[in-house]
């Protein structure tokens, strides 16, 4: 395991650093770790959208939509002008 010190750190970060490890229930030395920890993991980006809302939304289900009726068929594009 490697050591490091900090040095020069201003009194209201480490204040700060001492209230969010209490708020997560750990010391101030474990409330490090585990930022720089975060801080240098790579995050997982989704293949694109739809499975990035797959996996958002995914575990609520889904919901059936009866295709709607045509009255009439679909005009084609006017790419003229």
């Amino acid at each position: 395991m490697a050591a490091v010190s900090v040095r020069d750190l201003d009194d209201s970060v480490r204040d700060r650093l001492r209230i969010r490890a209490a708020e997560h229930g750990r010391s101030m030395e474990a409330e490090i770790r585990a930022i720089l920890t975060d801080a240098v993991t790579p995050i997982a980006v989704p293949a694109g959208l739809a499975q990035a809302i797959m996996t958002r939304f995914g575990d609520l289900g889904g919901v059936e939509l009866d295709p709607p009726t045509r009255s009439e068929a679909p005009r084609a594009a006017d790419l003229s002008r």
